[in-house]
């Protein structure tokens, strides 16, 4: 979805500063003319059979997957395999693992440094993390233990490899996931060499090589470098950009796909890291992108939406604002018809079925998914505050100050001792998350930033309107997100993803 008028957009800041940091959500791949006749030959000769090959031996991986596991009980499983299972499946997996990335025309894995015991680092982190091509880093490895989605199990033969690899497994949806995740690589890295080690990309997501994203607190580890030194790079599969289907076909079109493999010494953490993990994983982050030469950013996801920072306040690459309008302009439902009727200042909490009488939605699969963009408490309810300014946001009649008028008078809540109303931390971080997509914690400590040296812990209309209207920069990141129906032009250097330095760009949709 594109938004923004072109003739408003300019760098925010008019003086001089560092330049913008680039943003790893977003991979644009530029061909030549003559590029894409090569790809054309070379993807109706080379790749059909090389892809095709890959399969097969990928479906010949499952039996060695099966045969390590078949028959242990779970319990068993929580102890490393050993015997004739290990030194069978281990070796048939190796092998047939590097015999597959040769086919897909990965010729060459060049290994630079020198891989440490598990005794010395019982924990490898790799990054950064750029495409589904990034396990060729397990080769070199010795096929270490991995961190991996918990909906991967559900995938056919990748499950089954999961499985053999005794994986740790983790939700983005459950905190407790988590949590249990980090017990468990804990509880394998201090068993004194018992366990091989684990390797996980810490960064969590997929970028485009250009910027590390945040990382997430880890334990003692051996940082591992991936590159891919080709002089096209077809490999990055980000957020946005080219789809799974065009990465596969475009890499397996090269004639020859080199990827560099590199050790660094092992991170010994000090006191105060010890301490405090997030220094720790800070610091390693910062002496991976210095061996990388690309920057270290603030960039991470949130659940399964990735967020940028600017100034000093986190946003949705994509709010979620632009999906339920498309769900509701697909359901054929235009918001500015929607009588809202919410009550300025008093939550009203609705169900899924006064959602859809409201909306006038009839479909049940529509219904679900519109309703799902709203925060629901413990009954399954939403306040019908958010929907009516999220209908108000998408619908584009009103001007930002009207609009902001109307979020602030939903909001704001009446003083004991005064007539005026203020905008406190839960109002103000509710508003923030529906029409930017901000993490509701960011909000928070943003307003509680706002609110410092007033007599008050909230925002009247006015200090509102000048955050979101006149500041130099949420001002125009404002505007940005709330007017999507406009078009610039694809080129402008300032069109709305957020960057942190100032200046906004328009994320562009994945295609494949």
């Amino acid at each position: 979805m594109s938004q923004g008028s072109p003739g408003d957009w300019a760098p925010l800041d008019p003086t001089p500063g560092p330049p913008t940091p680039p943003n790893p959500f977003v991979h644009e791949l530029h061909l030549s003319r003559l590029q894409r006749v090569k790809f054309c030959l070379l993807g109706a000769l080379l790749a059909p059979i090389r892809v095709l090959l890959a399969f097969i031996v990928l479906f010949l991986l499952w039996p060695f997957a099966w045969l390590q596991v078949a028959g242990l009980t779970e319990e068993q499983l929580q102890e490393p395999i050993t015997g004739w299972r290990k030194t069978v499946c281990h070796n048939g997996v190796l092998g047939l693992s590097r015999l597959l990335f040769f086919l897909l025309g990965f010729l060459r894995i060049r290994v630079r440094g020198q891989r440490a015991s598990r005794l010395q680092a019982p924990v490898l982190v790799a990054a950064p993390h750029s495409t589904f091509f990034d396990p060729i880093v397990l080769l070199p490895c010795d096929l270490p233990k991995v961190v991996s989605r918990a909906e991967n199990l559900s995938v056919p033969v990748i499950g089954a490899l999961l499985r053999f690899n005794q994986a740790i497994l983790v939700s983005r949806h459950d905190p407790a996931s988590r949590r249990r995740v980090v017990e468990e690589v804990r509880r394998r890295a201090t068993s004194g060499g018992k366990w091989p080690q684990v390797l996980f990309f810490p960064e969590g997501t997929c970028s485009n090589k250009k910027a590390l994203l945040k990382f997430k607190p880890g334990v003692p580890v051996q940082p591992v470098l991936i590159r891919y030194p080709n002089s096209l790079d077809t490999t990055s599969w980000a957020w946005r950009g080219p789809g799974v289907l065009k990465v596969l076909w475009l890499t397996a079109s090269q004639p020859c796909s080199i990827v560099d493999v590199e050790f660094l010494p092992v991170y010994h953490p000090s006191p105060e890291e010890s301490r405090n993990p997030t220094l720790y994983a800070n610091n390693v982050q910062r002496v991976m992108a210095q061996a990388l030469g690309i920057p270290a950013t603030e960039c991470e996801f949130v659940g399964s939406l990735p967020v940028i920072v600017v100034g000093r306040l986190k946003v949705a690459l994509e709010p979620q604002l632009w999906e339920l309008g498309k769900v509701l302009r697909k359901a054929g439902l235009s918001p500015g018809h929607v009588d809202a009727g919410a009550e300025p200042g008093r939550s009203r909490m609705i169900s899924q079925e006064e959602f859809a009488r409201q909306l006038q939605l009839s479909d049940p699969q529509t219904v679900a998914g519109a309703f799902s963009y709203f925060q629901q408490d413990a009954k399954g309810l939403v306040d019908f505050r958010d929907v009516a300014l999220a209908l108000a946001a998408l619908d584009g009649a009103r001007s930002l100050e009207e609009l902001t008028r109307l979020a602030f008078e939903l909001f704001a809540e009446e003083q004991v001792e005064a007539p005026d109303r203020l905008l406190y931390r839960d109002g103000f971080s509710t508003i923030l998350h529906l029409l930017l997509g901000s993490p509701r914690p960011a909000a928070a400590t943003l307003h509680a930033e706002l609110c410092q040296g007033g007599p008050h812990q909230g925002l009247s209309l006015c200090q509102f309107q000048d955050f979101s209207l006149h500041d130099p920069l949420h001002g125009k990141l404002f505007s940005t997100y709330l007017r999507p129906s406009q078009k610039p032009h694809a080129s402008s250097p300032g069109t709305p993803t957020a960057l942190a330095n100032g200046t906004v760009q328009a994320p562009k949709q994945k295609g494949d």
